[in-house]
């Protein structure tokens, strides 16, 4: 019931829209202050730091596939990462707040911040997934004050053609 209404309904196209504008600024200006700060981004301490400290319970480590790909892969190409993350924070909120492509935006964003909490960070990631899996549950109607009200009918004409008839044989009388 809830589902077809965020997906449907007038009102819920609103709603999304405020949640939408939120994030989207949580992420933009994220991504910004990654971009544009002074010393560069770098996400080298945190990873080190998050394979340092790994998330535990009881005294064993509650992720250690996670763990092992930190070490294994992203401390090594700390510099892919210090690329990606600003500008996926960036892109993402941007893709939010304009309303262009929200569903990616919003995918790319609730899996960002279950990267953040895998790695034992947890300030606001939860708030943010939380308000993520209602924009992705709003399907197209999270998009539909913005340009994706442009953009579903142009991938519409692009992606959904309608199949080519068969060719029937008659045979000759």
């Amino acid at each position: 019931m809830i589902v077809n209404w965020l997906r449907n309904n007038g009102y819920a196209s609103v709603l999304l829209l405020l949640a939408r504008l939120y994030i989207g600024w949580e992420w933009l200006t994220a991504g910004w202050e990654k971009l544009t700060g002074a010393k560069g981004f770098s996400a080298a301490k945190f990873l080190q730091n998050a394979v340092a400290h790994p998330v535990t319970s009881h005294n064993e480590v509650v992720y250690p596939t996670y763990t092992a790909f930190l070490q294994s892969f992203a401390l090594p190409h700390v510099e892919l990462f210090n690329f990606l993350i600003p500008w996926g924070e960036f892109l993402v909120g941007l893709g939010l707040i304009l309303g262009c492509l929200t569903t990616a935006a919003g995918f790319f964003g609730v899996m960002m911040n279950f990267a953040f909490l895998l790695a034992g960070t947890v300030s606001s990631n939860p708030r943010m997934i939380l308000f993520g899996v209602f924009l992705l549950v709003g399907g197209r109607n999270t998009g539909a004050i913005g340009l994706d009200r442009y953009l579903f009918p142009l991938f519409d004409r692009w992606f959904h053609k309608p199949p080519n008839k068969p060719v029937v044989l008659k045979p000759k009388k």
